[in-house]
């Protein structure tokens, strides 16, 4: 018999079967699409992340009063009691105060543009009858927060440093809020007043459109001064946001350095005190988020693995089954001169048949599942090639495992036993 036949003769069982091939493809296929499903979904977040981050400056980090950060899943459990007090001491680090921004960017000698900038709240702007959702975000700034950030104005001008010092109550608006408040020419926003918050502003620059993702809106934004902010708005105890742009990248250890050594006595620490306060970079950010999602990407494969464990065990005692009903046969095959090893082909083809089809219909619906998630978050189509690839060949595997041990127990059965048999 050869080897086409036995593939032929395995591929008729199965679709003569189709109750019990059904039922196996079904458990086999929960578990890739669990598996596929969720990874799927990873990738989606991985991407949006990456989109989010990179609208912030390549070039550029932040200095922080304090850390940041990034756990899933529980995996800071194991924290020790030393470790947890010092990241609590972290936390109630003082705030930047306006004198200890305005002290750094003077004193910072690095060949590098510092800004200052002030986050405040989301706010309401408003146009005549026209007004936004209470979803603007205020920002104070300086000259140099939109080289910092990555922004580019389409029409009018930046701030500049005499507008920062006298406070004056003039604006810089986003594309998105453009676009809101005066719908059909969003460049006539230019020159025009606008109302954040019920207070008068002046719009002095409109910024091109950054673009957005599921976790960041970089064009509903409202921009002024940071003095203007101070003047006008119950800031309170925030704290100031310092961050410092190098022409090159590959300057940034050396800026960061620098910048420790300007920020040290700036801040009043002793020698032997550490640091308190941290420096950020976007990739940082998001490497650390995406880095925080490999425990769930774990947990899948461990949900896909005891999936395919129990379909596999489900797998060989079907096949047992097979052989068990298919024993005459088996002996009528071997009387006319069938080989074992024909015999032993024909069961481990027809398992591994039924392996892949679970993979297939699996992999396809886990992959719709997460990109189901994907649409949520605003992101491309994502197939995870790499995990695809690894599904077929566990289930190939799978397949395999099942089926050796029927396969082995029919090729060894006596023909005159098997003919005899009822």
């Amino acid at each position: 018999m050869r080897l086409s036949d036995s593939l032929s003769l395995a591929f008729n069982t199965t679709k003569s079967n189709k109750l019990r091939t059904g039922i196996t493809v079904a458990i086999i296929a929960f578990g890739i699409m669990a598996l596929i499903g969720i990874v799927t979904a990873i990738a989606a977040m991985n991407q949006s992340l990456n989109e989010s981050f990179s609208l912030m400056g390549a070039n550029s980090f932040t200095i922080m009063y304090r850390d940041i950060n990034i756990s899933m899943g529980g995996g800071n459990r194991n924290r020790t009691k030393k470790e947890s007090l010092k990241r609590k001491k972290s936390n109630e680090a003082k705030i930047f105060t306006y004198e200890e921004a305005k002290a750094f960017k003077e004193r910072y000698k690095f060949p590098a543009r510092v800004s200052i900038s002030l986050n405040y709240r989301n706010v309401i702007v408003g146009h005549g009858s026209i007004q936004s959702n209470p979803n603007v975000t205020l920002i104070g700034i300086d000259e140099n927060y939109l080289l910092l950030s990555g922004y580019t104005l389409s029409a009018g001008r930046n701030l500049t440093p005499i507008d920062v010092q006298s406070g004056n109550s003039i604006c810089i608006i986003g594309n998105s809020v453009a676009k809101k408040l005066f719908p059909a020419h969003p460049e006539q926003a230019l020159d025009q007043s606008i109302k954040v918050s019920g207070i008068k502003y002046r719009v002095v620059g409109i910024l091109k459109d950054k673009g957005s993702s599921s976790f960041m809106n970089a064009d509903n934004v409202v921009f002024t001064s940071y003095n203007n902010l101070r003047r006008l708005f119950p800031v309170g105890s925030r704290s100031f946001n310092i961050g410092v742009y190098v022409n090159d990248i590959n300057q940034m250890p050396a800026a960061i350095s620098e910048a420790k050594g300007t920020l040290r006595p700036i801040r009043k620490l002793r020698v032997d005190e550490e640091n308190n306060f941290y420096f950020l970079q976007s990739d940082s950010i998001a490497e650390a988020f995406i880095n925080s999602l490999g425990s769930v990407a774990a947990a899948a494969g461990l949900i896909g693995l005891i999936t395919l464990f129990s379909a596999a065990i489900g797998l060989m005692n079907i096949m047992l089954v097979s052989v068990n009903e298919r024993t005459r046969e088996i002996g009528l095959v071997k009387a006319i001169g069938g080989k074992a090893s024909s015999i032993k082909a024909q069961f481990l083809f027809e398992s591994v048949i039924i392996s892949l089809m679970g993979a297939v219909f699996g992999i396809i619906l886990g992959i719709l599942v997460g990109n189901i998630f994907g649409i949520f978050l605003g992101t491309t189509f994502v197939i995870p090639w790499g995990w695809v690839i690894a599904g077929v060949v566990t289930c190939t595997v799978v397949g395999l495992g099942a089926g050796i041990y029927p396969a082995v127990k029919a090729s060894k059965l006596d023909p005159i036993v098997a003919l005899r048999y009822e």
